[in-house]
């Protein structure tokens, strides 16, 4: 098992930045497969926003690519997410997620059994 703990969400204007965080405990992040961020917006399915598997590479949805990073520090097992030029229709709850083995495409919500309980995001035009 593994427990997951977002931290950094918060209140921001549009153009502004915010990275965001997710401890995990009772496992090293290195063990993973891959760890994604999610987010789900008012009204809206959950959408995959950022993935990094265990050889460090990334991928992202098309809706921020150029804006977010993902980037994790094995060596205190935390997963983060950089988020610039930050848009009012970023407004989400994000969580991040992982799995043993990834099975499916990095933004389905299915293929990870690990979440963490979600940190909000609101951006303010």
């Amino acid at each position: 098992q593994v427990q997951l703990v977002e931290s950094g969400g918060g209140s921001v204007q549009a153009g502004g930045s915010l990275k965001l965080s997710c401890a995990a405990s009772s496992r090293n992040t290195s063990s993973l497969d891959g760890m994604t961020w999610f987010r789900r917006a008012p009204g809206k399915e959950r959408e995959g926003v950022a993935h990094i598997n265990r050889y460090g590479i990334t991928a992202y949805a098309v809706s921020v690519k150029g804006r977010f990073t993902i980037s994790q520090d094995h060596a205190i097992n935390t997963l983060y997410l950089q988020m610039n030029s930050l848009k009012p229709e970023d407004t989400a709850v994000y969580y991040c997620a992982a799995d043993d083995f990834v099975r499916g495409a990095w933004n389905s919500a299915n293929a990870y059994s690990y979440w963490g309980q979600g940190t909000q995001v609101t951006v303010s035009s």
